[in-house]
């Protein structure tokens, strides 16, 4: 089991992505995803969040929400179950600086879903941005293809 978080920082109408381009052993590899990672023992979700946007964007989170929970399940084995709490940054203090796991990128929010995303990402994204409840949901996927999803509102 893999404890991580995801977070998708707002500035204005964009929304920061990381792309994974420097990892050769890397399930995210030439894909979009947000700022975050795994857990280090002890941690609470937000201690990871917080060290993991600084260390990943050099900035401090000043302002944001846990939004949902997703579960991802891999048939093909390539990871153990990941089980990851999603964050919506509005506010951080700092400069950015580079990603020692891919590029930063400021994209248009209407673009978001143009971008090479994992399918249950592109599910998600639209509650991101199109619905304040809370969310858990699980994404079963087989290689890249989604096979199976559920979600739950709160």
């Amino acid at each position: 089991m893999i404890l991580c978080t995801e977070c998708y920082i707002r500035k204005e109408n964009q929304i920061l992505m990381l792309y994974r381009n420097k990892k050769e052993k890397d399930i995210n590899k030439g894909k979009y995803i947000g700022i975050g990672g795994k857990f280090e023992p002890g941690e609470s979700p937000e201690e990871c969040l917080l060290r993991e946007i600084k260390e990943e964007a050099g900035v401090t989170l000043t302002d944001y929400r846990f939004r949902g929970i997703v579960t991802f399940v891999m048939l093909d084995g390539s990871s153990d179950p990941i089980y990851m709490f999603v964050y919506m940054a509005d506010g951080f203090t700092g400069e950015m600086t580079a990603c020692d796991e891919g590029e930063l990128h400021w994209v248009d929010t209407d673009k978001i879903l143009t971008l090479n995303l994992w399918e249950g990402d592109k599910l998600f994204w639209r509650w991101l941005l199109e619905d304040d409840r809370f969310f858990s949901a699980k994404f079963v996927y087989n290689g890249d293809i989604l096979v199976e999803h559920r979600e739950t509102f709160y």
